[in-house]
């Protein structure tokens, strides 16, 4: 592991960073997501690149560059002149911003530099969660939908005591929903396209790691132990 930075941009850093945040110059790269480490290197959360470069800014975090297998510590002016670097050989590996004065890759990972406390588990059971984790597919029928064409259904019917847990929630589309009613599956003559279970980590983040651009995340999550929290 090794650190790499200089103060001779340091205002340059500042001003570019508080730009990046609030310049009507800058593109859709402030939407994409950056994953935030503890001190320890520990995954706490996703948060927009906006937040991030906000962080990176106030000196509350450095950023974390992940290439095969090793990463690299930047603080953000440095982490300014790799993006020249970036954005002359390999501009189609990053997401950018357009700053009124350069333009700037948004990193991937960053660290906070004074917080180690260690991430919560368990994974919140909300209705993005849900649809994430069941990726937009009713669970009946097995067809995709959009979020407005998706309901919650209760395996285990409400009026017959089915909690809302992780294990009795699913996507199910509104036709499936109303043919199935207040009935189990079974009742229904309808089969379930796989067994609602409790994600190990947040189903946002496993859609988002299927992607090649968000590969560097895996070497900080662990599945066995750690979720992350989405924010």
């Amino acid at each position: 592991m090794k650190r790499k930075g200089s103060n001779q941009r340091r205002h340059q850093a500042v001003g570019t960073a508080e730009a990046a945040a609030v310049d009507p110059l800058t593109d859709l790269g402030l939407n994409s997501k950056v994953l935030v480490l503890n001190k320890v290197y520990m995954a706490l959360r996703v948060v927009s690149a906006k937040r991030a470069f906000t962080l990176l800014s106030r000196d509350a975090a450095e950023i974390i560059h992940v290439e095969q297998g090793h990463f690299t510590n930047y603080d953000f002016s440095s982490w300014l002149e790799i993006s020249e670097l970036q954005r002359q050989f390999e501009p189609e590996a990053h997401d950018w911003v357009r700053t009124v004065r350069m333009h700037i890759a948004v990193p991937r990972v960053i660290r906070l530099l004074g917080y180690d406390r260690v991430p919560a588990q368990g994974v919140k059971l909300n209705r993005r969660n849900l649809f994430a984790r069941d990726r937009n597919r009713c669970q009946y029928c097995g067809r995709f939908f959009t979020t407005n064409e998706l309901s919650i259904d209760h395996v285990e019917p409400r009026a017959q005591g089915g909690p809302d847990t992780w294990e009795n929630l699913v996507c199910a589309c509104l036709r499936c929903n109303a043919r199935k009613g207040g009935r189990t599956p079974e009742q229904a003559n309808m089969k379930l396209v796989r067994r609602p279970v409790r994600p190990k980590r947040n189903p946002m983040i496993s859609l988002r790691m299927g992607r090649d651009k968000y590969e560097s995340w895996k070497a900080f999550l662990d599945e066995a132990y750690w979720s992350v929290e989405l924010k």
